[in-house]
């Protein structure tokens, strides 16, 4: 395997916690950990261009394989030059396998039905599984398409992000023990086709993630968290259900933090509540990925750490006559040039400057929530910032 372009670094461990300061180095340059990856879901953050990214902070983002597959479709992504040209980021990236996609959407949902329950009415996509992989439709045509461990990979090489990652079943979250050993076996199964997939036409340009499945069920955890750790993957990736609070999830994950390579750098799935985060990083998880702080921002919710839900409804009417920014402290126009009645003028006149202005001003909240959880770390105090941040560890 060739990683002449990569590396993990452990700069500097806390004390009293697993919390850790690493360095994951890639072709595009090197991110400092913990870190938040944003999704650009479709080669594209929305509401944000890749330019204002740069400018708010951002180290890395990534984009679904699964919705590129779909459209444009990786060769096309492949001629123009791969997704770093495309959209114009040139900075780390990260490309999930589409397994998440597949197996929520088939089950009838996008995130709900994997992380906590069935939301029902949602169009199921997914054909069949097999031991060879998913068939599923196209949600845009109805076109059939068959996802296997090694296209998943030649996918990802096309797309050409520098982090990729192992095609997985993704279980949902109501499904028994005896269904999620038998998945997370087969998993196992798909993960060493994809390592032989990867090593086939590795080329120095990508490395390749492990994921950590077995539901809610401490003993699959904890097999799967060995069976990535005996395997040589450059990461690990927890995924999969992560119970239903935001104490299960801390918990579930601890139980794979147990196991996972100690060396690696470690990614949770798809989680990026405040809470988790500091909690995750304490644990010594280095890397998160999540499409709510972007997603709220669409819907008009601008994050407010120190406020006691932890963000604010802009669309309310107390906000129509405020004259206060968002937070000055955060030092960008979004957050500290315009005031919050401006703002929720915007979302009551339904114009697309809000959704960019607190889109632009979510990211810089979760930017900054980064470097104080790099710089606790680093002055030996993760429980002082925990309780700046009003999360018990």
């Amino acid at each position: 395997m060739v990683e002449q372009n990569f590396s993990f670094d452990i700069l500097h461990q806390d004390k009293t916690t697993r919390a850790r300061i690493g360095k994951i180095t890639t072709p595009h340059g090197a991110i400092e950990t913990p870190n938040f990856i944003f999704c650009g879901t479709k080669a594209a953050m929305k509401a944000c261009a890749a330019d204002t990214l740069r400018d708010l902070g951002v180290d890395i983002i990534l984009s679904n394989t699964y919705h590129l597959l779909i459209q444009p479709g990786s060769q096309l992504v492949q001629k123009m030059g791969g997704l770093h040209n495309f959209m114009q980021w040139h900075g780390p990236m990260l490309t999930d396998s589409g397994g998440y996609q597949i197996f929520a959407m088939g089950h009838g949902s996008i995130s709900a039905e994997i992380k906590r329950k069935n939301i029902p009415g949602r169009r199921k996509t997914l054909s069949k599984i097999t031991e060879e992989g998913a068939h599923f439709h196209s949600y845009m045509d109805g076109r059939q398409i068959f996802l296997t461990p090694e296209s998943s990979i030649q996918i990802q090489r096309e797309l050409g992000a520098d982090l990729i990652v192992m095609l997985d079943e993704c279980t949902p979250f109501h499904v028994d023990k005896d269904y999620t050993a038998r998945s997370m076996h087969m998993t196992h199964r798909w993960g060493d086709r994809c390592i032989a997939e990867f090593n086939r036409i590795d080329d120095g340009r990508q490395q390749l993630y492990g994921i950590v499945q077995g539901g809610v069920y401490q003993d699959l955890r904890r097999i799967a968290a060995e069976y990535t750790a005996s395997r040589p993957f450059f990461g690990t990736a927890i995924g999969g259900c992560l119970g239903d609070t935001k104490d299960s999830v801390i918990e579930i994950a601890s139980w794979a933090m147990e196991y996972v390579a100690p060396d690696r750098p470690v990614h949770l799935l798809g989680i990026g509540g405040i809470e988790e985060i500091i909690r995750g990083a304490a644990l010594g998880i280095d890397t998160f990925d999540c499409v709510s702080p972007t997603r709220m921002a669409r819907h008009g919710w601008a994050l407010a750490p120190f406020e006691p839900m932890g963000r604010v409804n802009i669309r309310n009417a107390r906000f129509r006559e405020d004259r206060s920014p968002l937070d000055e402290t955060l030092g960008n126009a979004a957050s500290g040039a315009y005031s919050k009645a401006y703002l929720h003028h915007l979302f009551k006149a339904d114009e697309i400057l809000g959704l960019q202005l607190l889109t632009q001003h979510n990211i810089a909240v979760m930017v900054r929530l980064m470097a104080d959880v790099r710089a606790a770390i680093r002055a030996g105090d993760m429980a002082g910032l925990a309780a700046r941040y009003g999360v018990t560890l």
